[in-house]
């Protein structure tokens, strides 16, 4: 009988020479994306243990493909990373999570995938991580404080401007001009013990759980749960396909281009954005035996009791800095924040509201004319990068008293990326309505 099959994707979290001190025999493959599970050959009893994933250069490892390599008895085990997340997903249908990251997942701690999330360097330099992972951030000010080597007050500061910022905007710098400068000392502890790995959780996780791959062996799956259903596609593309339809021959739009419409251009779209994730985030709080109160402050590191630290007061206006209290402005603030996070689909729950809308009809003619608007300017009118988008349509939100990040997050945008994204398909439109007003004023 052939000795098992054990497989190890790493990157950035753990390098290769690590996984084979402990795993002489593993196979070292690197970070699983879309696919990988399944174009390796499996059979009864192989271990496949993944540490690190893709989230953005490719499509992420899929839960069907997982779910797939379990029925053919492989011991699937995830930690640290993006395996941690994963397991903690399919723990009903018999992943195998281990360590302390899995444990926050599968308990509710935390809930985004950004919190392992890392950009990293490319695989002939060893997946060198340019950006720090959220969650050793959280352990890292755990144990600073409960060392005396970073104070309690700085790290919740720490975490909270970290938490602001996008994974991919977690570089030790750009997390020290988020800070206040009394935080600096306390952010180079942090930079020192994490990058000497003994404040690096998802490393201590990932050498742990590949000792206890080496100790136990492979493992009989639990029993597939069949009662669990799995798409095998992200919530975008779920969205898409179930609302997409024909409005005119040969023209398409779904229910998230008529979202797009309203938050693009609706002036009264913010206030219901506002209304429609102050309801989810009740409701999840709730499920907690929270407050939404409680559960901001916790989630964003803050007490309530002192003003906002400058990285976090970004992300509101100055009327709601100067006018709401501390704790409106923390419950506003969970609000923004929330959709850079991606815990949580909010879409489908907005996209209710607009359909009980009497203006929903409104906005679906608006996607229309911004179609008929792209066929019309061609060839003459050309549309710029997304990244050009997005900064061209910014004029129509900048004003006195408020940042671009304040009012991408009043509209639910994360970023340049997705504000682009989304301007592209309106841009020809846009266009011609400046074109229009100018004429108007003109006249």
């Amino acid at each position: 009988m052939s000795t098992p099959k054990v497989v190890v994707h790493a990157g950035p979290t753990i390098s290769a020479a690590d996984v084979r001190a402990v795993l002489p025999e593993a196979e070292v493959r690197p970070p699983a994306g879309r696919g990988d599970l399944l174009a390796d050959p499996w059979r009864p009893g192989d271990v496949v243990v993944v540490i690190d994933g893709y989230f953005r250069e490719r499509r992420s490892v899929g839960h069907k493909e997982i779910l797939q390599v379990l029925t053919e008895g492989v011991d699937v085990v995830g930690a640290a990373s993006m395996g941690a997340l994963r397991a903690a997903e399919l723990a009903p249908c018999g992943m195998r999570g281990l360590g302390a990251v899995y444990e926050m997942y599968a308990s509710g701690e935390i809930d985004g995938d950004d919190e392992v999330g890392v950009l990293h360097g490319p695989a002939e330099m060893g997946y060198p991580a340019q950006t720090v992972a959220l969650v050793n951030l959280r352990y890292g000010c755990k144990e600073g404080a409960e060392t005396g080597l970073v104070p309690a007050e700085s790290g919740r500061r720490i975490v909270a401007a970290a938490a602001a910022l996008p994974f991919t905007h977690r570089g030790w710098k750009d997390i020290e001009r988020a800070l206040d400068e009394h935080d600096h000392d306390a952010l180079r502890t942090l930079e020192e013990m994490i990058g000497s790995g003994v404040w690096d959780l998802k490393r201590l996780d990932a050498m742990s759980a590949l000792r206890a791959v080496a100790r136990r062996g492979a493992a009989a799956p639990a029993p597939l749960a069949a009662e669990v259903p799995f798409t095998g596609i992200s919530r975008t593309q779920s969205l898409v396909r179930r609302t997409r339809r024909e409005y005119a021959p040969g023209r398409w739009m779904s229910d998230l281009d008529v979202l797009d419409a309203a938050r693009l251009f609706d002036g009264a779209y913010p206030a219901l954005h506002e209304e429609v994730l102050s309801g989810l985030l009740e409701d999840l709080a709730g499920a907690g035996g929270m407050t939404f109160e409680a559960y901001a402050s916790a989630k964003l590191g803050l007490d309530g009791s002192a003003p906002l630290p400058g990285s976090l007061a970004g992300w509101l206006t100055e009327p709601e800095r100067d006018g709401l209290a501390v704790a409106d402005q923390i419950r506003l603030l969970m609000v923004r924040v929330w959709p850079v996070w991606r815990s949580v689909d909010w879409r489908p729950a907005a996209l209710a509201r607009l359909r009980e809308s009497d203006r929903w009809e409104e906005w679906c003619e608006l996607v229309g004319r911004a179609d008929e608007a792209t066929e019309a300017a061609r060839p003459r009118l050309v549309v710029p990068p997304p990244a050009m988008c997005a900064k061209l349509f910014l004029r129509h939100w900048q004003g006195r008293g408020t940042t671009p990040d304040a009012e991408l997050a009043r509209r639910g945008f994360t970023g340049l990326d997705e504000l682009g994204g989304a301007v592209t398909r309106f841009f020809a439109y846009d266009v011609r309505r400046g074109r229009e007003r100018g004429n108007a004023v003109s006249g």
